[in-house]
């Protein structure tokens, strides 16, 4: 996945638990061991070839399950072991992801009915939609439309968007994001402009099967969305992959999909209502779900295939404490074959998205192998799935190679910037935790800045592979190239951020260019080896500042578990 172009918070919080060499826990506020470490011996040759290689058509897109999966986790054991590595999981180089993809046939329009006004709008193009269940026929007849608002059921808030409606066999219409992403600042119910997980689709559908609903549709609004239908369309269209569940999915809607914005207008027109004066009473504590008085129904077969993916581990053990670590993590995977473009290419081959993290992944091992052995472990984690939902770093977060409670922090890396050389850096979810503070200690080493966040309203911090830990308590930075270049300044940053999201995010045309200016990336690759270096030598356990929607998981963990 891409971020556009954010920026770090300028609040730095000073609250947090570390902890001393005896192993004791230090008081609130105390300060950190962040030592200064060399610059690290980074090879761009390296990023260059290894990009290249997992971004060609011989890698078929790098699909999960497929011949393009069996090469890229080849490939990636053999570059860990050239960059010095040692096998990351009790000897093997691989942790087995249990997937089940299932891949949609005969797809057929979405017909509403009712009013007189019976519609259909075709797939692709109008609507997508896809199931979450093991069933070789997916049929949702005559299902019951509700407009549930933003589809939140928040008992802390004081917020449920379900309240006094029974959503059992029915489908409801759902919008993007958070009721308050139109908000200038960061104060509102739900963070204001800065998105929550509850303005992630993943959590929309979650709640809707919890709500017992039949169905879950989107409504796609570029903007609040922060992408357009191309994307959508590309990510939702073809095989599908999801974790494999006990029940084969029995507990999820039958159908979950996304529709354009003009084909909710219409529905809601002939409902008699109107899409804008609803989207503004959504926004108020207290809407209640609106029923249309229109039924939905689609149909369409199913493939339904099991297999096991790979997460890719390697390591270089600690040389003073060994069963302390720190994590680099990144995603190998992409989309695999997608909708061809005008050319034909059917292979969305996710050079940017993620060819260069992980690239980023075996560059920072050889830099540390070179480097010797730190204090504690370094882990480095290439992780399956994350374009069908986090799946891989998901169940490296809740089946840990290395227990959460003995790992001190980690790094997340998806799609390095290469727009050139900039003088600050963007920084998703600044001001979390005092991992910051090593942030802060490295910047200044290497001579840049952290600037406010530009557009928190798009919910980056809970859209890739960090998240997964961060749920769980371990403290995650999220760090990407920044905005202001130094040659064209912001202006540039952003043109370059908004090129790359309309014309080559999720699309045949993220391709490798042989032209790219790698020198912003290798700056970067610079800070994150630093950070890596800063944690891996330190005696201290940098925490989630208090009163963080995570540190409640991370004491938990370290009083459970010892290590932290």
């Amino acid at each position: 996945m891409i971020r556009t172009i954010l920026a770090a918070s300028a609040a730095l919080a000073l609250t947090a638990c570390s902890m001393g060499q005896d192993g004791a826990a230090s008081t609130e506020g105390a300060a950190l061991d962040i030592p200064q470490v060399a610059a690290g011996e980074l090879n761009i040759d390296t990023m260059k070839s290894v990009t290249e290689k997992l971004a060609s058509d011989e890698f078929e897109g790098r699909a999960p399950g497929t011949p393009g999966e069996e090469k890229t986790v080849a490939y990636l054991i053999e570059q860990f072991k050239r960059a010095g590595l040692e096998p990351g999981n009790n000897g093997s180089w691989t942790q087995t992801v249990p997937f089940v993809e299932i891949e949609g046939q005969d797809l057929g329009p979405l017909k509403i009915a009712g009013a007189g006004k019976d519609m259909s709008f075709s797939f692709g193009d109008e609507w997508v939609g896809v199931t979450y269940r093991e069933d070789e026929q997916t049929d949702l007849e005559n299902s019951e439309l509700v407009f549930v608002g933003y589809g939140i059921n928040a008992p802390e808030k004081g917020w449920n968007d379900y309240a006094g409606v029974d959503m059992k066999g029915k489908t409801a219409v759902i919008l993007v994001n958070d009721p308050d992403y139109e908000t200038e600042g960061l104060e509102g119910p739900f963070n204001g402009r800065a998105m929550t997980y509850y303005g992630r689709w993943t959590y929309k559908y979650e709640e809707a099967a919890r709500q017992g609903a039949a169905g879950a549709i989107i409504i796609h609004d570029t903007f609040p969305a922060a992408y357009g239908w191309n994307v959508v369309e590309s990510s939702w269209t073809g095989p599908q992959v999801y974790p494999e569940r006990k029940d084969g999915g029995a507990d999820q809607t039958l159908v979950n999909g996304w529709m354009q914005k003009p084909v909710a207008e219409k529905i809601l027109g002939a409902a008699g209502k109107d899409l804008a004066t609803l989207s503004a009473a959504a926004k108020k504590k207290g809407f209640k779900a609106v029923p249309l008085g229109l039924t939905a129904s689609t149909k369409f077969g199913n493939t339904v295939r099991k297999f096991d993916s790979k997460n890719v581990i390697g390591v270089l053990p600690g040389a003073k404490r060994p069963d302390e670590y720190v994590l680099y993590s990144a995603h190998w995977d992409h989309l695999g074959r997608c909708k061809p473009d005008a050319t034909g290419d059917d292979i969305c081959n996710g050079a940017v998205d993620n060819a260069t993290g992980s690239a980023a992944l075996v560059a920072l091992a050889e830099a540390h192998a070179k480097a010797g052995p730190a204090d504690r472990s370094l882990v480095f984690l290439a992780v399956t799935g994350e374009e069908s939902g986090l799946l891989g770093s998901d169940y490296y977060a809740a089946n840990p190679v290395f227990p959460l409670s003995q790992t001190v922090g980690g790094l997340n890396m998806d799609a390095l910037s290469l727009a050139g050389p900039a003088k600050d850096v963007t920084v998703v979810g600044g001001g979390k935790s005092r991992l910051d503070e090593f942030l802060d200690a490295a910047l200044k080493e290497e001579g840049r800045t952290a600037t406010p966040e530009s557009t928190p309203e798009k919910g980056y911090y809970y859209r890739s592979d960090h998240f997964s830990m961060a749920k769980r308590g371990l403290p995650m930075l999220y760090v990407d190239g920044g905005e202001d270049l130094v040659e064209g300044g912001t202006e540039a940053g952003q043109a370059y951020a908004k090129d790359y999201t309309e014309n080559r995010y999720h699309q045949p045309s993220d391709e490798y260019d042989p032209n790219w200016d790698w020198s912003g990336a290798l700056k970067d690759l610079s800070l994150y080896y630093r950070i890596g270096r800063m944690l891996a030598m330190s005696t201290s356990w940098p925490n989630w500042v208090e009163g963080d929607e995570f540190r409640a998981a991370r004491d938990k963990s370290c009083e459970g578990e010892g290590g932290c």
